[in-house]
Formats: C-alpha cells, structure tokens, sequence
C-alpha cells in the first residue's frame, strides 16, 4: 500500500515539552462584540485571512463525513488527534467514520517534513494535482507545500459538485460519458434547474486532504493543541501564510504555543460553524458574497453561543 510505503520514512511520536509563559494576549472574540457592525466586520476581515479555496472557487466543506488516518505517532497519541478531530467534524454535523475506513484526513508525523512532501508528491503526483480544474489550489501553492519550512502543512483537494445530483460538475482525467466518439462524450453532463446570474446549483465539496507534521519543529505545543490546530486546517481550507496574530485564534499554535489558546478558540468555532451553517448562500457565484454570507453566519453562531450561555447561567 503506497502509504505504508511512504510513512516508513518518517518518526514516530515525540514527547511534547510544556508550554512556555505567558506573555500578552491577541484580540478574543469576546472583545470585538460593541454592536452588530463591528462584530459582522471582525468575522470578514477573518474569513478573508484564514479562507484559501482552490482557485476560482468558492469555499469547500466536507459534505457527508470523515475518515481519520494517523500514522507514525505512538497508538495513544495517534488516537488523541484522530478523536479530536473526529469530535469536531461531529459538532458540525459531520460522520466521523471508525477504522478500517478509507482515509479522507492523512496524518502524517515525520522528522523532516519537506523531504517527505517532495517524496510524497512525486511517488503519487495525481493524489494533489488531479487533472481538472477547480480542485486545488495549483502548482506554487503545490510547490510551497513541498519546499516551506512548515511545522504542519496540508494539502486540500475539493470537487465542484451538483448540489441537485450530487454528480460532479467537471470531467475527470480519463472519463468518457458516452464511447468516445463525439467531443461531448469527454464533457460532464450537467443539468441546471434553476438557471441565476447571483447563484448557481453547484458547491465546493472537499475530497481528501493530507497533513505533515514535523515532530521537531513543535515549538512546546501540547498534545491537545495540536490536535485542535490538526483539526481546523482538516475541516476548512486555510491559508497556510495567513497572518492571524491579531485574533485569537489555535493557527497562532507555532508563533508561541505560550501565548495561543489550549484548544479552539471563539473565533475558530465560529468560524467552522459558519462556514457548515451557510447553506445556500454557500451557491453564490460571487465569491465576496460567499465570504460575506459565511461572517454573517460567523457573527450569527457567536451570538447564539452566548444567548445559550446566557440562558444556561439563568437556570
């Protein structure tokens, strides 16, 4: 099996040290709610940085559920991250598949991390670049996953699919629709229900996405930090050069796990369940409009987390 082959390269789990102290602390999600407004302009300005669709595309989910693979970290830690992220995809409605699933979330640990990606993408290139538009987000983004020097990195692969059929909308490498005799046997067929110039019948539904950490360059983050990181770059698309050191978010993990929060924060909750909450606005052809529609349900999911704790402290 060509992952057993490649996850023969890399180390098995390291020990964690504790984090270090803490010294000041970023903007919190509890700290930006003045009014509405300000809370609806936050939720954008932090989709617009963390938010990393392939490209000409709009935001991607996970459609029905997950499988967690982990190799090369001890059994106990292996299934640490595999239950953290498993648990979160849950809390989004989610399935979280039990082994012996096929793997649609790879973890990988290794002790060198860009020479296993290079390994990795070489031995199987069709696995990251599949051959059909609108799947990743191309070949630079592909060529930084396996030369930046990363603690994590992490690779997305989407479909554009009919929300309608559940079909997808592009033709794959080597699919042929009829006996290949005419040019529009090598198209996809799609059927348009409700033809819109504001929105369209098709979505972004992720495939499978890889995850290399490299256990030496950790930085001091626990175990349970990790996973929660594992799991907001498995459950979204995240710009890996996102600047996020002005919210408090689990992506600052590996500026100063002193300083980043023990697991995911207000702000990356929201911002999973906005992003699985958007229903159709999530069909917008615009993508500004797309990115506006997942902050208002950002600012929406906030707002109900606190009238829910609210209700909570009254009983």
């Amino acid at each position: 099996m060509i992952v057993s082959s490649l996850i023969a390269l890399a180390l098995g789990s390291q020990q964690v040290p504790p984090p270090s102290a803490q010294a000041t602390d970023p903007t919190r999600l509890e700290d930006v709610i003045v009014d509405a407004r300000r809370l609806e302009e936050a939720a954008e300005a932090y989709v617009d940085l963390v938010a990393a669709p392939a490209r000409r595309r709009g935001l991607a989910r996970w459609h029905d559920g997950i499988c967690v693979g982990v190799a090369n970290l001890e059994p106990a830690l292996a299934r640490q991250i595999a239950d953290q992220v498993s648990d979160v995809a849950r809390s989004l409605g989610l399935r979280a598949h039990e082994p012996e699933c096929h793997p649609s979330v790879l973890i990988i640990a290794t002790t060198d991390a860009a020479r296993f990606a290079q390994d990795f993408v070489a031995i199987r290139p069709v696995l990251f670049r599949v051959g059909s538009p609108g799947m990743d987000r191309g070949s630079s983004s592909l060529r930084d996953f396996t030369t930046e020097d990363r603690p994590v990195r992490w690779w997305h692969v989407s479909m554009p699919t009919n929300s309608e059929t559940g079909m997808s909308a592009i033709r794959m490498p080597g699919e042929v629709n009829g006996d290949g005799a005419e040019l529009m046997d090598y198209a996809p067929i799609t059927d348009v229900a409700s033809p819109s110039r504001l929105s369209t019948q098709y979505v972004d539904v992720l495939k499978r996405v890889f995850i290399i950490i490299d256990v030496d360059r950790l930085n001091g983050a626990t175990a349970e930090q990790l996973g929660a990181y594992v799991a907001m770059v498995a459950l979204a698309q995240v710009d890996p050069e996102a600047d996020t050191g002005q919210f408090d978010t689990i992506l600052n993990l590996f500026e100063d796990p002193a300083l980043a929060p023990s697991a995911l924060s207000g702000w990356d909750r929201a911002y999973l369940e906005g992003l699985y909450s958007v229903g159709s606005e999530s069909r917008r052809i615009n993508q500004r409009s797309q990115v506006q529609a997942v902050a208002s349900a950002i600012a929406g999911a906030y707002r109900g987390s606190t009238v829910d704790e609210e209700g909570a402290a009254e009983h």
